[in-house]
């Protein structure tokens, strides 16, 4: 099984950061309001930057560390 770590733009032009194994289906679900309670009233949500990982412990310690970033940092994550 594999992770992916996912950043995404809201309808509002907000970030969300998060983790999945299944990115497709993932992205489907906060568009249909059941990703998450944050993407629910903001969808719908467009992928802006993913990134693989060898397994869900380093997934999750990269969203952290990414979700600690200034959304300036995230932008230009997105951008390069």
């Amino acid at each position: 099984m594999s992770w992916v770590v996912y950043i995404l733009e809201c309808a509002d032009g907000t970030l969300y950061t998060g983790i999945t194994n299944d990115l497709d289906a993932r992205i489907a679900a906060h568009n249909t309001g059941k990703g998450a309670r944050y993407t629910a009233a903001r969808a719908p949500v467009t992928l802006r930057w993913s990134t693989p990982a060898r397994d869900r412990s380093e997934a999750s310690k990269l969203e952290l560390e990414i979700k600690r970033l200034p959304r300036k940092a995230k932008l230009a994550m997105i951008q390069t």
